[in-house]
């Protein structure tokens, strides 16, 4: 009889990091799955409002239909998230988002689309958008340690963006070859499988919340947080600006630029799959860099986001447009890690989501607005001025953001330091026994 196989040694047997738990990895997972779809199908919305004959202004209705669910109801999600399991709450959200992106194929499938239809199913997707955005956040930020933070956040972030350097590319070629709609099909999918996989997140080692005063309670609390941390809400108010005309640049802009001047969609694919690659490149640079001013470091990396609104507006050739698109991609994301470091450093556990929420909420809250309108001031001031005008106001706010001091001098606190065993009886209600 032959001997029993020696047991797997503790490095073969582990396949991943120590620091990176179930939960952990399913959320990566399930992000990698739906990133895949999602940065195919805003793609594919566009040409979709475009081969239907929907103008530039048409294209601006629905982007625009999709953002303002997530002002509508991002303060609501961020508030249920943090009383409800978070993980249900994302499941439920990834179910709304899998049946209006799959009407909203079968409609582009079953040909002469409306332009009501595509506005309601698109702001279905993001009212779904806004339950869900919260609750992940506030699961992500709560299964990591806030020793393995930075790693943590690089990896899942390079792992997001990753998938949408395939999601971007692979999506503008199936609009090219098959159209809009197959791609549409392939985004609810998505969504169907990255909430299969939420499901079976763990949430029995997280604490219990205690019971707060009612939703409108909840929401002042969370207003709270938000109020009295100058570096917080000084920097969601530059991203009400900086999304607003960078979504507008790329939303709405971009493929019309792409159309008439780059040849079509897959130069634009290919551009935002550069911003993805670039992305993964400051990722993977956050995964060793831990700069200890957080939101001076991340600020300034915020500037280059006005480059591809400029490189629009010339327009640059493709492969230009491509560079530029790369060292955006890198620089938003060396702020996006340190963004998510603070937070995870500075806001309690139980009111990550609601505090989360308040952060979506300013950042999008003139999304829709700039949107909208996109197109009438392209008729009003022509194209290439008001692409011109969205780079000027990126710089600008950011700008601002630097003459607060919480933000100039915001630094990273060293990992708490365990001290030893006592032989006496500890309080199992003291930080160190939570």
């Amino acid at each position: 009889m032959s001997p029993p196989p020696d047991p797997p040694s503790p490095a073969r047997a582990r396949r991943r990091p120590t620091w990176a738990g179930r939960n952990y990895t399913l959320l990566t997972g399930a992000a990698v799955i739906t990133n895949l779809g999602s940065h195919g199908a805003l793609i594919a919305a566009a040409f979709a409002v475009l081969e239907s004959g929907g103008s530039g202004g048409d294209v601006g209705l629905v982007a625009a239909a999709r953002t303002l669910p997530l002002v509508l109801f991002l303060l609501i999600g961020g508030a249920i998230a943090d009383r409800l399991p978070r993980h249900r709450v994302m499941v439920a959200a990834n179910a709304l988002n899998c049946v209006s992106q799959g009407a909203f194929a079968l409609l582009v499938l079953a040909g002469d689309p409306q332009l009501w239809q595509m506005m309601l199913l698109t702001a279905l997707c993001g009212t779904g958008t806004a339950f869900f955005n919260p609750a992940a956040e506030g699961m992500l930020l709560s299964s990591v340690s806030g020793e393995h933070a930075n790693r943590a956040f690089a990896l899942f972030r390079m792992a997001m963006n990753g998938a949408g350097i395939g999601g971007a590319a692979l999506g503008g070629a199936m609009i090219a070859a098959i159209g809009p709609g197959w791609v549409l099909a392939v985004d609810a999918l998505a969504f169907a499988l990255a909430g299969a996989l939420r499901a079976f997140l763990d949430v029995g080692k997280v604490a219990d919340r205690a019971p707060g005063g009612g939703l409108l309670a909840d929401l002042r609390e969370g207003w709270v947080e938000v109020r009295t941390r100058p570096w917080l809400w000084s920097i969601v108010l530059q991203f009400s600006v900086v999304v607003a005309v960078v979504g507008a640049a790329e939303a709405v802009y971009g493929p019309l630029v792409a159309r008439d001047q780059l040849g079509g969609p897959a130069p634009w694919g290919l551009a935002l799959a550069c911003f993805g690659v670039g992305t993964i490149g400051g990722a993977v640079l956050m995964m060793v860099w831990k700069p200890r001013r957080l939101l001076l470091v991340g600020t300034l990396c915020v500037f280059p986001l006005a480059l591809p609104s400029a490189g629009l507006a010339v327009p640059l050739p493709v492969w230009a447009l491509c560079a530029v698109m790369f060292v955006s991609g890198a620089a938003i994301e060396v702020f996006g890690v340190n963004w998510m470091t603070t937070m995870h450093q500075e806001i309690p556990e139980e009111k990550f989501s609601r505090v989360s929420a308040y952060d979506w909420f300013g950042s999008v809250s003139m999304l829709p607005l700039a949107t909208a309108l996109a197109g009438p001031a392209e008729s009003a001031f022509g194209r290439a001025p008001s692409l011109w005008g969205c780079a000027v106001l990126v710089v600008v706010g950011t700008a601002a953001v630097l003459f607060v001091p919480d933000v100039r001098n915001m630094t990273r606190k060293p990992p708490a330091v365990k001290a030893p065993a006592l032989p006496t009886t500890t309080d199992s209600t003291s930080p160190a026994a939570v």
